[in-house]
């Protein structure tokens, strides 16, 4: 039997290594282009509907719990038990589903990239085998796959995950609204307060989600896409 204290430094090794691995996906660091992005964002302050920090926080938080937590939360966590039981059928599922609700070519755009992205930087990466990446790799991949596929690799549990998702979306999120609105740091931190507070309630929303409940039925963020496309002054890609 090994010693306690022996099994205890190796249970906290692991948890150490999950814990880093799922900061390192949140990081806007990630070389995987969600700086460049604002979801519809910018074309909001452009049509005069987001135009000072509150409104900003207001529409960030709306946008977590009617878009994210609804969709893309709830396709990772359900990705994340498909790729840790080497369910390849409902991945294919799963990804198929982020590309045909994606309402817009920018938004279907944002997907794809940062999907391929990720690919490519678990690639260089120890997390995820060969065969895992090449799942995604011969359809068209899409970022929440992706990310599970990177989570899923590690020993953390669902919920971490999920929150390290949602916090690095926050994060690149806010400084989109500190460009685009724009507003300064401290604004921005504030912000970035509000959605955290918001996240827990997010993802408890999220991971009682299945196939018949999940959506992302976002009229508004639907038109507002597509009037960025066309945007004669843009900062962001999407």
């Amino acid at each position: 039997m090994a010693p306690v204290a022996a099994t205890t430094t190796k249970t906290s090794g692991m948890q150490d290594s999950s814990l880093m691995q799922l900061m390192w996906l949140a990081s806007p660091a990630l070389p995987i282009g969600g700086f460049s992005y604002s979801e519809c964002l910018e074309a909001a302050v452009n049509a005069e509907l987001v135009t000072t920090e509150q409104e900003a926080s207001d529409w960030l938080v709306e946008q977590l719990h009617t878009t994210l937590a609804r969709a893309d939360l709830a396709v990772i966590a359900q990705a994340i038990a498909a790729w840790r039981a080497a369910d390849h059928a409902r991945i294919d599922e799963l990804n198929a589903w982020v590309l045909q609700t994606r309402e817009s070519s920018e938004l279907r755009a944002q997907a794809e990239q940062m999907g391929r992205s990720l690919l490519e930087w678990l690639r260089n990466h120890t997390t995820a085998t060969p065969s895992q990446i090449d799942v995604l790799a011969t359809q068209q991949p899409t970022y929440p796959l992706a990310f599970a596929l990177a989570a899923s690799a590690t020993a953390a549990p669902l919920r971490d995950c999920l929150l390290a998702y949602a916090f690095g979306w926050a994060e690149n999120m806010m400084q989109a609204a500190i460009k685009s609105v724009p507003l300064g740091q401290s604004a921005g931190q504030r912000i970035l307060s509000a959605l955290t507070a918001n996240i827990p309630a997010a993802i408890d929303h999220a991971i009682t989600l299945n196939d018949d409940s999940r959506q992302a039925f976002s009229p508004m963020l639907a038109i507002l896409s597509s009037q960025h496309e066309v945007q004669y002054s843009r900062l962001f890609r999407s």
